[in-house]
């Protein structure tokens, strides 16, 4: 396949494409085989009144539309400039709804497999245009590479009982996760323009983007918009808030807003809204429309989409996320143990153990990687194998990747975007075993784009995952199966979250 599409001319798809709204015209890639169209509206601005309103369609435009800048970035307090995920600064704004497409399609006649990447960010930071998230190598691999934004923090997650009133739905929330669906549906109409194939569309995503692609998989809105699902880092199978819960948070926010209702609050800056929601909390909610139940719930009654799926997790997601503090000490990790785990400290602590500060330190890091990503990861996979249809398949990244901070961050939580999208960016200085691993970890997910299945001519075989055998696939100095990882102790995290559900 691939060689096929090398041995094609060198010219991409003609310009302009037409869309449901209107035309379109985009630019080269660094690569001349590769268009690429940026700020691609996907939905209406929501401001104003549309604050807390389910998307709605974008308006329609004359003429030919420039494709060449990317939209603003939705609202959002961006990363510091020392930490590990800082990106230059994008122009910010409310009117954040659109997307970017990269196509090496020659025609639209043409019927290549879609990824639609959904970003990270804990839900509350982040956008498609991230120079990481650059779709032209996949696009040079024969998928149509589309990145999306969304709406975060308190603008995609704020519920209140007047929202779920005012809604025809008797639902508030998860503004978000209906952006991402409003994106997809306009995937479903309007990618064939760019040659691709609008039965063929994988989702993927990393860390929260990855959450939503496990909440995607639960909900019943998304069915017929997606035929594969990619996770990386990241699953939504703990304990979930209902609507009830997050409108009382949502109204104790309001009050101390001072406003007395809904329209008081719209009427607010949005700087105002963002800087007064720092402290607040704001996630998805089980609200009986988009999540009729938790994503656990969906997924052991196999309510979920049964699509084929993709999912790990890497080998050091804590040392980015929450490192040891420099005065860390064996004492305050088994307290900190007891207050979450209670009577099951002692069995954790087996796995887990704390015998010097050292010891202690190397646990903080092995529990934080298995109970925040690990056993949700794996969780994934099981339920899918076990209630679904579909074939589902583990890996776990542990390549460290080259540079000064090696030592600190390690196989750091986000490592393995750069190695999927072949963006391996300065300043690091890359090595050879880089660009193989990328070469390797690119070509599997195309190929899983292109057939339901990462495997292919020229790499190591994916075992597809199951719990008898309970094999992943690492992706790192060596790529083999690898049975049976930390094993114990995710089982250990079953029985803890179980317990966690019957209380």
């Amino acid at each position: 396949m691939f060689a096929l599409i090398a041995a094609l001319p060198l010219c991409a798809i003609d310009d302009p494409v037409h869309v449901e709204n209107g035309s379109l015209s985009g630019a080269p890639g660094a690569s001349p085989d590769v268009r690429v169209y940026k700020g691609v509206p996907f939905a209406a601005p929501p401001v104003g009144d549309l604050r807390w309103k389910g998307p709605k369609a974008a308006a329609s435009w004359q003429g030919v539309r420039d494709a060449t800048k990317f939209g603003n970035a939705c609202y959002q307090t961006p990363y510091p400039k020392a930490s590990i995920y800082y990106s230059e600064p994008e122009p910010m704004s409310e009117d954040c709804l659109y997307l970017n497409v990269w196509t090496a399609a020659k025609s639209n006649k043409e019927r290549r497999p879609v990824m639609v990447w959904i970003h990270g960010g804990g839900l509350t930071r982040g956008s498609g245009a991230v120079p990481f998230y650059d779709g032209e190598a996949l696009a040079k691999k024969g998928v149509v590479l589309v990145t999306i934004n969304y709406r975060l923090g308190v603008f995609g997650f704020f519920a209140h009982p007047e929202l779920t009133k005012e809604s025809d739905r008797n639902a508030s929330g998860n503004y978000a996760l209906l952006d991402q669906i409003a994106a997809l549906e306009w995937v479903k109409k309007n990618i064939a323009a760019f040659g691709g194939d609008p039965k063929r569309v994988t989702i993927f995503g990393e860390s929260a983007g990855s959450w939503s692609v496990n909440y995607l998989m639960a909900t019943p809105l998304a069915r017929g918009l997606f035929q594969r699902a990619i996770g990386e880092s990241g699953g939504a199978f703990g304990a979930m808030k209902k609507l009830a819960e997050v409108e009382e948070s949502g109204q104790k926010f309001a009050a101390s807003q001072h406003a007395d209702s809904i329209a008081a609050l719209r009427a607010k800056p949005a700087e105002e809204l963002l800087k007064a929601s720092s402290a607040a909390s704001f996630a998805p909610n089980v609200d009986g429309w988009m999540l009729p139940e938790d994503v656990y719930s969906i997924f052991a009654k196999g309510r979920q989409i049964d699509v084929p799926l993709i999912a790990g997790s890497n080998a050091d997601e804590g040392k980015s996320l929450a490192p040891w503090p420099a005065t860390g000490k064996a004492a305050s990790f088994v307290e900190q143990s007891r207050a979450r785990f209670g009577d099951q400290t002692d069995e954790f602590l087996k796995f887990y153990p704390a015998g010097s500060n050292a010891e202690a330190m190397a646990s903080h890091y092995a529990s934080f990687r298995d109970f925040s990503f690990g056993w949700q990861m794996r969780t994934w996979v099981r339920m899918q194998s076990k209630t679904g249809k579909s074939k589902a398949f583990l890996y776990y990244f542990d390549r460290v990747p080259p540079g000064p901070d090696s030592a600190r961050y390690g196989a750091f939580h986000a490592s393995e975007i750069a190695y999927v999208f072949e963006n391996l960016l300065p300043p690091r200085p890359w090595e050879d075993a880089d660009r193989q691993l990328s070469q390797a970890v690119s070509s599997y997910w195309v190929n899983f784009a292109a057939t339901g299945d990462p495997n292919g001519k020229g790499l190591e075989k994916w075992p597809v995952y199951k719990e008898s055998t309970d094999v992943a696939l690492e992706l790192g100095d060596k790529i083999a199966p690898l049975p049976a990882l930390h094993k114990a102790a995710l089982d250990f995290f079953d029985s803890y979250f179980a317990a966690q559900r019957t209380h």
